[in-house]
């Protein structure tokens, strides 16, 4: 089983508020977000949310507040890490401002992890690795011991992850300019 952590508690300071509930073709992110890993066959879901967020309303969606976003994503690892069941052999990691994630990029992501379950895959772009990621379960300690505003990526370039080309992984929404730019 592979379960789901998508990242959405960010307090969005450069698009000025929470990505996770912006709209984008009638749906917010982070039920965007929701919707392609539950496609793609990750289960549990959990997505961790700041605090007052309403969450996706998706079934077979776990929605987490996260109480110490301000501390950057690694709070929000170990609040969706901690969630998992015991069954979880690996999780996929997403956030909710990577509009060009779909099913078919996570399912291909899936797959190439499943080629060697001992080894984190992760998307290429831009000369390094990055989310969405899948990390087996062996490195759970290693994200739960991350802090500030950190994430996996040292742990992927450590681990030497399998890369799966995604050109598309650097455009992210972070300012409003971006959003109109996606909107057009």
């Amino acid at each position: 089983m592979i379960a789901a952590v998508i990242l959405a508690a960010g307090a969005g300071r450069r698009m000025g508020g929470p990505k996770a509930q912006l709209r984008v073709e009638g749906d917010t992110l982070l039920r965007r977000a929701t919707r392609v890993a539950l496609e793609a066959g990750c289960a549990p879901v959990v997505a961790v949310v700041g605090e007052g967020d309403p969450g996706p309303g998706v079934e077979g969606v776990q929605v987490l507040p996260n109480p110490q976003a301000a501390e950057g994503m690694a709070s929000s690892l170990r609040t969706g890490l901690t969630a998992l069941p015991l069954e979880a052999e690996a999780v996929l990691i997403l956030t909710v401002d990577q509009v060009e994630v779909d099913t078919i990029l996570l399912k291909r992501l899936l797959a190439l992890a499943a080629a060697d379950p001992t080894r984190p895959a992760a998307c290429a772009y831009e000369g390094t690795l990055g989310v969405p990621a899948v990390l087996p379960r062996r490195l759970f300690p290693d994200l739960l011991a991350l802090h500030g505003d950190r994430g996996a990526k040292a742990i992927l370039l450590r681990e030497q992850a399998a890369a799966l080309p995604f050109p598309g992984g650097a455009a992210d929404l972070d300012t409003p300019a971006d959003l109109k730019r996606l909107r057009r």
